[in-house]
């Protein structure tokens, strides 16, 4: 019978640095959160702590959980998390422009953040499912289809909404999943090609001076915020007091926490509100002027031991279903951490993206938690199939 399964043999193989990693980084977030939401703000590490503790007990749900369940609710999840981005359409709170949120009372839910798992389950389900061994096995341009479809219809819905950050996320996670799948040599050199010659149009049109039009197919679709931040991510002195104002903020913040730091709740940066979301989309400049390079180096040395974590359980999964699973979910939190950390120091253009078990948010928090406990169980079960 399907349900809840546990043997004692299981927790010999819990990944417990992929756990540690996890809650030190969560345990950081809050003590950060402490300082970036200090009065005269609300005080957010109180509500996150409780978020925290209650995605750590949804994650032992998802973890004790028989792995066959998991993989029989792949398509139920996926469809649930459909609806609900189309019912942000009729009942969803609108903030900041876009309707990525439904409001209950004190709480905000953010569905996107649940569709990023909800397609990664069901990628692997399909890519599970799929599996033809030998030469057979590798994905050509008519095979693709399928699987693009399943991610397509997501990221296209989240856009809409608009939400670009967390789509440009979605597609990278998407991205990673079906290049784990073995993909012919052909299609690689295709999509470089299309890449390499979209980068090139993109670029030239992008520098062209601001007063020209934008002519390209991509361009005319961005709203003109995110025009505007990819024109100042390419030059930040565009729009010093205007469009450039976060992204320089946010660089000053980050180069003056200098080796050590200035100290816990010091950082003038945070402390007279210069940095913009520095509870949420900017948290990791207030951890680098308040603490400094050393403790970010450390806080990247946990991210890495986490991912290598995910990666472990991926290549000793028993099944391609849990290898895929997690696949997906490393890939989801690298690409996060990778976008957060970049935009923030201004390697990247700013795209809106929270940093993992970081920043402030229950549906953030709840997300990555819930990917953690499937880790878990697809680490314990490894030699149970």
């Amino acid at each position: 019978m399907i349900g809840v399964r546990v043997e004692k043999r299981m927790l010999l193989h819990v990944p417990w640095t992929l756990l540690g990693a996890t809650l030190l980084i969560s345990l950081i977030g809050i003590y950060n959160l402490a300082s970036a939401s200090r009065a005269p703000a609300v005080p957010l590490w109180g509500p996150q702590s409780v978020y925290l503790v209650v995605s750590l007990l949804a994650a032992l749900v998802v973890a004790v959980l028989d792995y066959r369940l998991i993989q029989q609710l792949a398509v139920p999840v996926y469809v649930v998390n459909l609806a609900m981005l189309i019912a942000l359409k009729f009942f969803g709170h609108t903030a900041k422009g876009a309707e990525s949120w439904f409001v209950l009372g004190p709480l905000r839910l953010q569905p996107a953040e649940f569709t990023k798992l909800g397609m990664v389950l069901m990628l692997a389900k399909y890519f599970h499912d799929d599996y033809r061994p030998g030469k057979d096995g590798h994905y050509g341009f008519l095979r693709l289809l399928a699987p693009l479809a399943l991610a397509l219809v997501p990221i296209v819905i989240v856009l809409k909404q608009p939400d670009l950050g967390t789509a440009l996320m979605m597609t990278f996670t998407a991205g990673t999943m079906i290049l784990f799948a073995r993909v012919k040599g052909v299609v690689l050199g295709a999509v470089g090609a299309v890449v390499l010659l979209g980068s090139v149009v993109l670029w030239n049109d992008w520098v062209r001076p601001q007063s020209e039009p934008r002519t390209t197919f991509i361009r005319h679709r961005l709203e003109k915020h995110q025009d505007g931040r990819i024109a100042t991510w390419l030059d930040p002195t565009l729009d010093p007091k205007g469009r450039s104002y976060h992204a320089l903020q946010s660089r000053i913040a980050v180069g003056s926490g200098g080796m050590t730091g200035k100290g816990w709740r010091q950082g003038t940066q945070t402390s007279l509100r210069y940095l913009p979301e520095q509870h949420t989309d900017f948290i990791f400049s207030v951890f680098a002027e308040e603490e400094g390079f050393l403790p970010c180096l450390v806080l990247l040395v946990l991210y890495g031991a986490l991912l290598l974590g995910a990666l472990g359980v991926a290549f000793t999964a028993r099944e391609r279903y849990g290898a895929f699973i997690a696949v997906g979910v490393a890939a989801m939190i690298f690409w996060q951490v990778f976008e957060n950390i970049g935009m923030v120091t201004g390697l990247l253009p700013i795209t809106g993206i929270t940093l993992p078990l970081m920043s402030y948010g229950g549906s953030s928090v709840l997300s990555v938690m819930l990917g953690i406990g499937l880790l878990v169980n697809i680490g314990m079960r490894r030699h149970i199939f």
